[in-house]
């Protein structure tokens, strides 16, 4: 809904942190990342825009400000909303044209550089151990159906993303990837975008007529949460590969699927399958490959286990516990290599999802949908915080054959 020009009103979200660079001020940015905008304020902007509610005229809130001893003007107010919305930290149309608007803008710079060159050379490290990728991508059917790969940041998930895009680019003539991401920072079951995603390295189009394939045989509720991509890495990550593999070789584009908590069939050890809404979008994922008429290529991007202090458990990560996880992880492997979504998900539900498996909606879903004859795994590793146990967080790369 749009605001009154003279009623604004702050985005929720916002977080206000001091600017060492320059005492006195704050950065004013956005907690949920749905933009890498921000703004500098001063203390006493800050108390002005505790007024902006959406309810309260600006003349209002500069009588309120007055009284509470913070003199300030109309003028002053008009410009400090102003950089706001320049920043997109308000609820207004300028937010809502950047929500509607074809492209979705990078959130994880910082995790990688925004430099070409640098990143380049940063993804360039992900495969010294598998070996660089061939001088081409694939031209003919390698018989590859699917990877898994990471959606940890890039430093700790090394050598495992290599594997998968390195057995990606050899063994896939594919130019639609299906990129089914674990999602984050939303409740909703599903969310499909029709944006595109800009990177360092450009702009990765989105198949929108594929997405709006999907989106028609699901019906209502297939682009969840329109807020959902903004802030995930789960796509992005996958993305930026993607584009380094083929730039200047062949144009290839994505269709992103963010998936939500399973945890409700966990619960109550129940298939995944049993959930209307989940049989649903495996019959419309199915039902839009057949119709796109091209070679597609799936990308499963999910982690598995998350253990330690930082996700709740009571006690630093042990030898004893890092051992028993790995053993865990095995059995999921191996269901997912024999191709078995609900032998997967059964090993995660014995366990009540214990370790927070957050790959589990994805590779259950892909594992359904494009029903795979058989998978291999490529490599697997386990991060673990190196001083005080406070987290460990294990992921794989695999292959899934037609």
């Amino acid at each position: 809904m749009s605001r009154r020009p003279d009623r604004p009103r702050l985005r929720p979200g916002l977080v206000a942190s001091p600017d060492p660079a320059v005492p006195g001020t704050y950065i004013l940015a956005d907690r949920m990342r749905i933009t890498q905008r921000h703004v500098r304020v001063r203390h006493e902007e800050i108390i002005h825009a505790q007024f902006f509610d959406g309810q309260t005229s600006l003349d209002h809130a500069r009588v309120i400000s007055q009284q509470k001893g913070v003199a300030t003007t109309i003028d002053q107010l008009a410009d400090l909303v102003a950089r706001l919305d320049s920043a997109l930290l308000l609820d207004s149309p300028a937010l809502q044209d950047y929500l509607a608007g074809p492209v979705r803008d990078p959130s994880c710079v910082g995790v990688y550089s925004a430099d070409p060159d640098e990143l380049r050379g940063q993804l360039g490290m992900l495969f010294v151990e598998s070996g660089l990728p061939g001088p081409k991508p694939a031209e003919e059917d390698g018989g590859l159906r699917a990877v898994l790969a990471p959606h940890m940041d890039y430093g700790r998930g090394g050598q495992v993303y290599g594997h998968a895009f390195k057995e990606l680019f050899d063994r896939s003539a594919a130019r639609v990837f299906v990129i089914v991401g674990t999602s984050h920072y939303s409740s909703a079951r599903f969310s499909l975008t029709r944006q595109s995603f800009r990177t360092p390295f450009g702009v990765m189009p989105t198949d929108v007529e594929y997405v709006d394939r999907i989106a028609n045989e699901y019906g209502d509720g297939a682009f969840g949460d329109p807020l959902a991509h903004f802030p995930e890495h789960s796509i992005e990550l996958e993305v930026v590969l993607l584009q380094y593999l083929y730039e200047r070789r062949r144009d290839v584009r994505i269709v992103p699927l963010l998936v939500g908590s399973f945890f409700d069939a966990v619960r109550v050890r129940q298939s995944p399958a049993v959930r209307a809404d989940i049989s649903r979008m495996v019959s419309a994922l199915q039902a839009a490959e057949r119709a796109c008429g091209e070679e597609v290529c799936y990308i499963v991007s999910g982690d598995l286990a998350h253990i330690g202090p930082k996700f709740k458990d009571p006690e630093p990560v042990h030898a004893a516990q890092l051992a028993a996880s790995r053993q865990q992880d095995a059995r999921i492997i191996e269901r997912a290599a024999a191709a078995d979504a609900d032998g997967y998900f059964d090993v995660i539900a014995e366990e009540g999802d214990a370790r927070r498996i957050c790959g589990l909606p994805p590779t259950w879903l892909t594992l359904a949908a494009a029903r795979p004859s058989k998978g291999r795994l490529l490599k697997y590793d386990q991060y673990v915080e190196p001083t005080e146990g406070f987290e460990s967080v294990s992921f794989a790369s695999m292959a899934f054959d037609r």
